[in-house]
């Protein structure tokens, strides 16, 4: 029997109780954290931008936003979401640590969403390293 079966409430979240309220998000998000492989830390100040794909497959910009010092962006959604392909789109110029700007392999990672089950949230991780990258539908 689950605590909420028992008419008690469930144990709070750590993770979203010590968020600030603004940070915590309201309903399905569609979130982030990218993770520098090569030296094992979170990879901030990154520009991801997350676009909705219209009819026609073109790219309407949603949002953008840098990664924090944690390498997340916990919102990217920032409205109510809906059925439909949704593109995140890594610019990996800002990066810090792999490799300088200008000698960089790697410079923009873009990955096309379908969402059909708006009731749930999607976290897209993405893993760097200077020749690699890997990413994976997250929980």
């Amino acid at each position: 029997m689950s605590s909420s079966d028992s008419g008690t409430p469930p144990a709070p979240d750590p993770v979203v109780d010590s968020l600030p309220p603004s940070a915590a998000p309201s309903g399905p998000t569609i979130s982030t954290h990218v993770l520098d492989a090569q030296t094992g830390l979170p990879a901030g100040g990154i520009h991801v931008s997350l676009y909705k794909l219209g009819e026609d497959d073109r790219p309407i910009r949603l949002t953008q936003a840098l990664t924090d010092g944690d390498g997340r962006i916990r919102d990217l959604l920032e409205r109510p979401m809906s059925p439909g392909v949704y593109r995140l789109e890594f610019n990996l110029g800002g990066i810090r640590g792999l490799r300088p700007a200008d000698d960089r392999f790697f410079r923009k990672m873009s990955l096309d969403l379908k969402i059909d089950d708006v009731t749930r949230s999607y976290h897209v991780p993405l893993l760097l390293s200077p020749f690699s990258m890997t990413t994976y539908r997250g929980s």
